[in-house]
């Protein structure tokens, strides 16, 4: 429901899949070692909707405030598959494009709605007309000069960078766990979140998920009993005459059940 439809017709090369571990496995691990991220919910490498593979985080209660903390570890987490091909491959790809918009948005809001830079202080920059019945923001005024609008740059410039480098500095250190969980993730395409703190803490593979599922069992051998035949069912009396135009009427299409 949340990740959308899975996609069993997309076909992905296997560099295309382990890029894709190890993407999901950065966001994982850098959400686990940050104390203020929501905890990893289940981590997959199966493509559903326009997503390759998806790590999904849930929150432990409900929260109706977030702090500067948090937003700050979300952000790194946010950036933790980026972060985890450019440690692991050297390369980046366009798999963290949503990734960037959401870390951007964030980094903005922060600098110039909730007044949390510390250069520029608790202020509002800008005053937005919005269009309330359409469900969206129709035009922005700025209420600020050039000179400020290069340090909201800046500050948002920084914020990023900032989340970005504690999520190349936690995978750095836990580089052992990223490259052994993202090859069993290769493997067994989905961990659910009790098996994810498990291979965290070391516990192999096979005790995590157990022995693997036994093959279906063989048919029988020797003579198979044919199946009973079923009785002749009774013969139906006829409909009488104009009873199907009774029921739905002549020009009203039969009715379909939604399910």
């Amino acid at each position: 429901m949340i990740a959308g439809p899975e996609k069993k017709t997309r076909v992905m090369s296997e560099r295309e899949r382990q890029i894709t571990a190890y993407h999901e496995m950065g966001h994982a691990i850098v959400g686990h070692y940050l104390e203020f991220a929501d905890p990893v919910h289940k981590i997959s490498v199966i493509s559903r909707g326009r997503a390759l593979g998806y790590t999904i985080s849930m929150p432990t209660e409900d929260r109706f405030l977030t702090t500067r903390s948090e937003l700050l570890d979300t952000m790194a987490m946010t950036l933790g598959g980026r972060a985890a091909e450019e440690v692991v491959f050297g390369e980046i790809t366009t798999g963290a494009s949503n990734d960037l918009e959401k870390v951007t948005a964030t980094a903005k809001q922060m600098v110039m709605r909730f007044g949390m830079s510390e250069k520029l202080g608790p202020r509002v920059y800008g005053h937005d007309h919005g269009m309330p019945f359409l469900g969206r923001e129709f035009s922005s005024e700025p209420d600020y000069s050039d000179e400020i609008a290069r340090e909201i740059d800046d500050e948002v410039r920084r914020i990023i960078e900032g989340a970005h480098q504690r999520a190349r500095t936690i995978l750095g250190e836990q580089r052992e766990r990223l490259d052994r969980i993202s090859q069993i993730l290769l493997r067994r395409e989905t961990i659910e979140k009790e098996q994810f703190e498990k291979l965290l803490e070391g516990i192999p593979e096979l005790d995590v998920f157990g022995p693997d599922e036994p093959n279906a069992p063989a048919l029988p051998v020797g003579p198979v009993a044919a199946p009973e035949r079923a009785r002749p069912e009774a013969a139906r009396p006829l409909p009488r005459p104009g009873l199907a135009a009774e029921m739905h009427g002549e020009d009203d299409p039969p009715r379909t059940d939604l399910g």
